[in-house]
């Protein structure tokens, strides 16, 4: 599996053709505690950039963007009765909805890791 990020703070890992996407320890940090998440339907089609979810919390609502296109073809349904999954585990059991990537060359414009941890050092 491999993990990549955007420059709005979603991460998307890959297995396969599939893309299960979140949010960064860092975005939930700055939302404040999550109160409430908007998923996307599941067979949703969406293209790269799209607001896909809304999460709310504390302070403000926040859309998060698919950061490549596809399919919605699931959920994490844990989060209608726990959205603070979001805050307590944001990158792996807050995970927001998985999608059948369209084209996985997208995938090439995200930053990994190291060089997301580079660019949170300059906000």
């Amino acid at each position: 599996m491999s993990r990549y990020f955007t420059k709005d703070h979603e991460w998307v890992e890959v297995e396969g053709n599939v893309g299960t996407i979140g949010i960064t320890d860092y975005a939930q940090a700055q939302l404040g505690d999550i109160t409430y998440v908007e998923a996307p339907e599941v067979g949703k089609v969406l293209a790269r950039g799209d607001t896909a979810a809304v999460v709310d919390s504390v302070k403000a609502a926040a859309d998060v963007y698919a950061p490549v296109a596809g399919t919605v073809c699931a959920v994490n349904a844990a989060l209608e009765g726990e959205p603070e999954l979001v805050n307590t585990d944001p990158e792996l059991g807050g995970w927001l909805f998985r999608l059948t990537m369209g084209d996985p060359e997208e995938l090439t414009g995200l930053m990994d890791a190291a060089a997301y941890a580079d660019y949170l050092t300059g906000l």
